[in-house]
């Protein structure tokens, strides 16, 4: 008989891995609810078309598309950015703005599987639309900084890596370059850290040999990496656009330290992002000893709404994925260990017992108790070693002494001490035991 597997990066989440998944979640919900963000969901399957020329030829080639039973180009969400986009452009004008949305997702890529990279993962995906100026940066980097340091993790464990696609348009422009070779140096330079010199192969088979000054010009603004750098290399442009922007540096970075941020942000104008709907501030986390790929990344695409069919709205966004947060909390030691035990476990003697015990235990589940027992018939002297390897906190023991007197005795499995009291008391007390009380 065949043995079936999931497919080759098709996770699958057995208990204790579910368990280490949903904290992950849990923190991130907690932390979106902390900044006012509230939670959408949308299908996993989009049409072809949503991401075709929107999300850039690297997604494109990863889709797991197909033609469905209604002759439809169909795709596996890859990204929730156009599906978000999607949603608010239909609604836009009914929408309190700024909008700020999330999702915790599954979406789907058939790349080559690798450390940290699966073809289905989830991400927590966060975005806020209606909002033109570096204040929806700032908010959207503050809690990208949280959602990590909700694990307990430090500027020592992570940063974020700052840059800005307009200022990289703007330098390149004043350099003389025109729209499409301004985009293909884009390309060059989101390949450059991967790739070296090779990195601008595409760029010379499109335009010719790249001139010698003009690459040592982009390289040097490559390798910038703080705003003093920044203001010095740019001050000599005379460029409104540069002044501008260079101000909206400035409102971004101080408003990032006023949030006590700054030992988290690093500016770094290596970051240019290669999906093609990104238009201004980008930013990437990663882990501070480089072992990782990005732990998230994000920025502004404000062309992506009007694109889809929607309004002109301003939009930044963020993703930040499960399969790197949990290897970088494993290498911290920062996952804890989820035991999946009952609060109560019962010990039950006979089917007399089995009635008495029933007549708590649906009463305590209900109130939001953890209550396991042996389905069947078990020995009455086994059942105790079944109570202190399940986990629970206490026992609850329904047995012929117990039952002839009234009481329901309950024991510590911890400390293994002993108590009884009345039948009608057993949720009371239970209650008051686990919450701490005597």
């Amino acid at each position: 008989m065949a043995t079936f597997q999931s497919l080759p990066g098709f996770r699958e989440f057995y208990p204790d891995e579910f368990a280490r998944r949903k904290h992950i979640f849990d923190l991130w919900r907690r932390a979106a609810h902390a900044f006012g963000f509230a939670e959408y969901d949308a299908p996993v399957l989009e049409p072809l078309e949503l991401y075709k020329a929107k999300s850039g030829d690297e997604i494109e080639g990863q889709l797991f598309s197909f033609t469905d039973k209604g002759g439809r180009e169909v795709a596996l969400r890859p990204e929730m950015t156009p599906t978000v986009c999607r949603l608010v452009g239909a609604k836009a004008s009914a929408l309190k703005r700024p909008v700020k949305w999330f999702n915790i997702g599954e979406f789907y890529r058939y790349e080559r599987m690798q450390k940290g990279r699966d073809r289905a993962f989830r991400q927590l995906n966060v975005d806020i639309f209606g909002e033109a100026g570096p204040e929806a940066e700032i908010e959207l980097i503050a809690l990208l900084t949280q959602c990590l340091g909700a694990f307990g993790l430090t500027d020592q464990d992570f940063y974020v890596r700052i840059s800005d696609r307009n200022l990289w348009f703007f330098y390149l422009e004043a350099l003389g370059l025109d729209q499409a070779r301004v985009r293909a140096m884009l390309v060059a330079v989101d390949k450059f850290e991967k790739y070296g010199d090779d990195a601008f192969k595409g760029y010379a088979e499109q335009f010719g040999a790249l001139d010698a000054e003009l690459k040592a010009k982009v390289l040097a603004f490559l390798q910038i990496k703080d705003f003093e750098s920044l203001e010095r290399t740019l001050g000599s442009l005379p460029h409104e656009k540069i002044v501008a922007r260079l101000a909206d540096w400035k409102k971004l970075l101080g408003g990032l330290d006023a949030m006590g941020l700054s030992r988290y942000i690093a500016v770094d104008l290596g970051v240019v992002r290669g999906l093609a709907y990104y238009t201004g501030f980008v930013f990437e986390a990663f882990d501070r000893k480089g072992e990782l790929r990005a732990l998230a990344g994000g920025g502004r695409y404000d062309d992506l709404v009007e694109k889809l069919g929607g309004p002109a709205l301003p939009a930044v966004g963020f993703a930040i994925g499960d399969v790197t947060t949990a290897l970088l909390l494993e290498q911290r030691g920062k996952m804890p260990n989820f035991v999946q035990g009952p609060d109560v476990y019962c010990v039950i003697g006979g089917e007399a017992g089995r009635r008495a015990a029933f007549a708590d235990i649906h009463p305590l589940r209900a109130a939001g108790f953890r209550v396991d027992y042996p389905l069947k018939d078990v020995a009455f002297g086994k059942q105790f070693k079944l109570a202190a390897d399940s986990g629970a906190k206490l026992a609850l023991i329904y047995g012929d002494d117990e039952l002839a007197k009234g009481v329901v005795k309950i024991r510590d499995l911890g400390d293994r001490t002993e108590h009884e009291v009345a039948r009608a008391d057993v949720q009371a007390t239970v209650r008051s035991v686990l919450s701490g009380g005597t």
